[in-house]
């Protein structure tokens, strides 16, 4: 394949298409200018046929090296803000970097490192650069406290679920998403304001969540994307009220009954669905029905190049959309012997639809039976004074454990109530579901923490 044949991430940045930005709280840049300049200051030959390490201290600042060094490096591996120090040697030994673009150098020494390159927002003119290579593109799993694998993705196989359903020329989105960029879900967002030809509007750390929403508002954000824990934070903080999205979407965890309803209340005049996509596995499909779970019918059929099945109660997807690999020493294989991902998430057939029931790793023991935590949780989410809640495992001298619940309560209703709301949510679960499920206690919490990645964190489960 010649280079020609070869499309990289700048291709898509069409001059034709003005009006179109990428913007922080502290930056805007026009998607057209980016096109013709440069934040690396003129040191982008530098990194071709490289290995790099991106590691930039805003999302703002990675969008803009993405889109310059797509089609030059040989492989670039996204570092999440939220990285542990202690991993960085591994994770560059395991990837091979030689080369660093960053706007820390020094935060990011390390050896073997032949090169660093500083980044800067302020855009410079450049001549645009031809695209030599298919960049190989490298994420971290998350989710874990130890040291994250490296999974590894072509543009191709990233934009698979893209393409497609890009908006027309005049009829441009504005997105937005409580992901970081540099994770798989923020990383589809930015892909798609790219490609489908819309603006991006990026988060801030530590930016209050009002401050977040009123920016978003002055952007005239129309597509959003969170996961779950996201869209309950939001929906607590009250600053809801004053956002009216188009599109709203969630992924990255089960999207339950009660945030699914939440959030149609909130924003009558969205569309609001929820996808399943992983780090490994890519974009599996979409649901927007407004219900829990998937129709049984996606599984076994090949829709758009993906095939999904069941086994063991776990779901597995076959996808051109998938990671091809994980990368370093450490790697194990990504797929089973007929090229499926196992995804590592359990679901249960309950009529004509599959309902996503917990992780098969996050799993507690309650006097020898396995419970999902998220089983649990959805039911009590779906009480009308309930916002979030978080179920784990406690000792007991009896049997070995007992299930313990932390819940938030939504705007309106307080503690002065406990022991009706208590006595509802322990009823509603002693209807649904077994005996040794039902919570032993229950406990009404101010917040429930959520990890970088947007996830409830269960570190202390």
């Amino acid at each position: 394949m010649s280079p020609r044949e070869i499309f990289a991430l700048r291709d898509y940045l069409d001059p034709g298409l003005t009006g179109r930005t990428l913007s922080d709280a502290r930056h805007e840049a026009s998607l057209t200018d980016i096109a013709d300049q440069t934040c690396l200051k003129g040191r982008l030959a530098e990194l071709s046929g490289r290995s790099v390490l991106l590691a930039t201290s805003s999302q703002f600042l990675a969008g803009l090296v993405m889109l310059e060094i797509d089609g030059i490096a040989r492989r670039m591996l996204l570092c999440p803000p939220d990285l542990n120090s202690d991993h960085l040697q591994a994770l560059i030994e395991d990837a091979e970097i030689d080369a660093i673009v960053t706007d820390q150098p020094d935060r990011f020494v390390a050896p073997g490192i032949v090169l660093t390159v500083i980044a800067s927002t302020k855009l410079q003119p450049a001549i645009r650069a031809q695209t030599e290579r298919a960049t190989e593109w490298l994420m971290l799993t998350s989710g874990t406290l130890g040291l994250p694998k490296i999974v590894g993705h072509t543009l191709e196989g990233l934009t698979g679920a893209i393409s497609a359903d890009a908006p027309a020329r005049g009829n441009r989105p504005i997105w937005a998403t409580f992901y970081d960029i540099r994770r798989y879900g923020g990383l589809q967002i930015f892909l798609r304001a790219v490609i489908g030809g819309g603006s991006l509007v990026l988060s801030e750390p530590g930016e209050a969540l009002a401050d977040h929403v009123a920016r978003l508002n002055e952007k005239s954000v129309t597509h959003i994307s969170g996961t779950p824990s996201h869209w309950r934070k939001l929906l607590m903080s009250g600053a809801a009220s004053a956002f009216a999205p188009k599109y709203v979407r969630l992924s990255g965890e089960i999207a339950d009954q009660a945030v699914l309803d939440g959030l149609q209340q909130a924003f009558p005049a969205a569309s609001v669905g929820h996808a399943y996509a992983s780090t490994e596995a890519g974009v599996g499909f979409a649901v927007n029905d407004g219900l829990e779970g998937f129709p049984a019918a996606m599984i076994g059929a090949n829709r758009d190049g993906v095939e999904m099945k069941v086994v063991d109660g776990c779901l597995r997807i076959r996808s051109k959309r998938a990671a091809h690999a994980y990368v370093g020493r450490r790697a194990s294989a990504l797929t089973d012997d007929e090229g499926f991902v196992d995804t590592g998430d359990m679901v249960e057939l309950r009529g004509d639809r599959y309902h996503f029931v917990g992780r098969r790793g996050g799993i507690i023991n309650i006097g020898g039976l396995k419970v999902h935590p998220e089983e649990i949780e959805a039911v009590i989410n779906r009480r009308d004074e309930v916002r979030m809640s978080r179920v784990k495992a406690r000792k007991s001298p009896i049997t070995g454990a007992i299930v313990v619940a932390d819940v938030v309560l939504a705007e309106g209703f307080d503690a002065r109530r406990s022991d009706e709301i208590k006595s509802r949510i322990v009823a509603d679960c002693k209807a649904s579901l077994a005996p040794h499920k039902v919570p032993a206690m229950i406990k009404f919490v101010d917040r429930l923490d959520i990890t970088a990645a947007g996830k409830l964190a269960r570190s202390d489960a």
